[in-house]
């Protein structure tokens, strides 16, 4: 799965922002919400074409990772005249890193696509330093009545084309992966689909 997903991104990659755009004008100030508070060791788990770096403070140290190499040649071709940016090609279900490496960790639209979502998060649980920082930028499914069976019925089409699911369970994922209810906050930012999560990362 990992790899016919991987293929896929691969495959868009190169028009990926364009197809993007219609969005960006509301997402990028979901990502200065996102990144404001980013700081230390940051890591960013799915970087895609390099969207968020522009919206990074200049004191942090960045590491960037993606599946995808072209993913990841794009976002280095835009980190070019950042310093302390270095853009890697990792799977976010095995990340190459020892534990509590990270001050914080980023996600952005990134859980939607990854095969073994709750194994990612424990990842993402692992190399966060305890009582670092966890912030996502996430599309979940939606609980209204309506449009929650909708988001079921379409999930194929956006699956098909690049391997996102439009129907993930995010939060539940995230008590899964064994992070505490208490240390989890979300805000909705776009009706109950679009979602801010932050995490403190406490290890018991």
């Amino acid at each position: 799965m990992t790899n016919k997903i991987k293929k896929r991104y691969n495959r868009v990659a190169g028009f990926y922002d364009i197809l993007d755009k219609p969005m960006e004008m509301a997402a990028s100030k979901w990502r200065e919400k996102l990144l404001s508070g980013a700081k230390g060791k940051v890591l960013e788990v799915g970087i895609g074409t390099g969207r968020n770096i522009p919206y990074y403070p200049d004191n942090v140290e960045l590491t960037g990772i993606d599946f995808s190499p072209k993913m990841v040649e794009i976002a280095r071709g835009k980190a070019k005249n950042r310093k302390n940016v270095k853009i890697l090609e990792i799977d976010a279900e095995n990340l190459e890193f020892k534990d509590n490496t990270f001050d914080t960790v980023v996600t952005s639209c990134v859980f939607c696509s990854v095969p073994n979502p709750v194994q990612g998060l424990k990842e993402i649980k692992r190399v966060c330093k305890n009582g670092g920082k966890i912030v996502m930028l996430e599309h979940v499914k939606s609980h209204k009545k309506m449009v929650g069976p909708l988001m079921d019925a379409f999930n194929f089409i956006p699956l098909h084309i690049y391997g996102a699911n439009i129907n993930r369970e995010t939060v539940d994922n995230l008590l899964k992966a064994g992070f505490k209810p208490q240390n989890i906050r979300v805000e909705n930012l776009w009706l109950d689909i679009v979602k801010l999560i932050r995490i403190n990362n406490k290890k018991e």
